[in-house]
This record gives C-alpha cells, structure tokens and sequence, in this order.
C-alpha cells in the first residue's frame, strides 16, 4: 500500500486515507483527530493500523520514564501533549477544548507502558 502522509500545523503526520484532522482509514469519526508520536521511531501517526500497515518495524510502547515527552497532538489546533497531560485528560485537548474519541481509551495499551 502507498503510503499517505500530510503535514498537519508543522508536523508530518502519516496515515492511510489521512485527513486534514488527522483521521484515517481506520479511524474517521468527527472525534478522532489526534496524532500519536510513536516511541520505536519518533514519527507521528493517525493510529496504530497506520504504523502497522506503513512502517516496516514493529511498534512499541513509550515507558513510564518517558510519560512527561510531547506524544499526543491535537489535529483541530495543533497542540502537542505530554503523555502524562494526555493520560489525565484524555477525552478532550486541553488547548482548544476539542473533544476526543473516548474509545480512544481502549487502545493506551498500544502507546503506554501501563
């Protein structure tokens, strides 16, 4: 598959089918618009079925050491959250006030050394 990316407030941002809002292929309900910085390689992706299908590596998860890095960006304002800010609040940017999927939620286990 091609990979898709965008440039989204400064940042590249990858995902199939990926939005101008950070939705994707997988993923494209008026809530979903985050970004998540993956820990195995730095790069911001839609969603986990994103890294999987465009990556070529495996993913793995940020550990607790490293809650306080900038991993979660907003993609209605561009604001970029710490892990540890994301994981309190994790159902709305604590920026803009946009609200967030919250069955978001069901998938930390994916990003976050829990």
């Amino acid at each position: 598959m091609t990979q898709h990316v965008t440039r989204l407030f400064g940042v590249t941002v990858h995902g199939v089918q990926i939005d101008q809002r950070t939705g994707c292929a997988h993923y494209r309900s008026p809530l979903d618009v985050i970004a998540i910085r993956h820990h195995c390689c730095g790069e911001w992706y839609a969603c986990i079925a994103c890294h999987k299908e465009l990556a070529g590596h495996d993913a793995s998860v940020w550990p607790h050491t490293e809650f306080d890095s900038l991993a979660i960006m907003c993609g209605v304002c561009g604001h970029q959250s710490t892990i540890r800010a994301y994981l309190g609040y994790p159902d709305q940017c604590i920026a803009c006030g946009a609200q967030f999927n919250p069955g978001c939620r069901n998938h930390h286990h994916f990003y976050f050394d829990k």
